[in-house]
């Protein structure tokens, strides 16, 4: 285990408008603001988008597992942004449901707002902190400078 203290800083509240591109407009937003480490959280709605719903085995790196969807679903999401390569990455916890059916992922790629989307993005100061490619796993894990 690794881990850095910090304290909360500027706090944002976002508002992602019906067709736009959710973790693009976060992704201009961070990089507006130049926010490099944060944690948020979402809800609203989703008219198109892809959850990594697990791997296909138990196996480093993962084969991941997709669940595509382009009908409007509500939606709650928790997740973080750090930077990756100079530029900022998110990894957003959503859980995503319409009618009786409901699913639980890694949202990732484009994503189509529907209706909107409120965020609720804390800005993290004082700690020193990026996301590096591990190929081992398959993903780039926070690493404390």
């Amino acid at each position: 285990m690794e881990y850095s203290k910090g304290k909360i800083g500027r706090v944002f509240t976002v508002r992602v408008d019906h067709g736009e591109d959710l973790l693009g407009e976060l992704g201009k937003l961070a990089e507006l603001e130049r926010i490099e480490s944060a944690v948020f959280v979402l809800l609203g709605a989703l008219k198109k988008g892809g959850l990594v719903v697990g791997p296909k085995e138990d196996l480093r790196p993962p084969c991941p597992v997709w669940f595509g969807f382009d009908e409007a679903r509500e939606v709650l999401g928790i997740g973080n942004l750090f930077q990756e390569d100079g530029k900022p990455k998110f990894h957003l916890h959503t859980g995503t449901g319409r009618g009786e059916t409901v699913k639980l992922g890694c949202l990732r790629g484009e994503s189509e707002v529907f209706m909107v989307a409120e965020v609720f993005i804390f800005e993290i100061e004082g700690i020193s902190a990026r996301r590096i490619m591990d190929p081992e796993q398959g993903f780039a894990p926070i690493r404390f400078n």
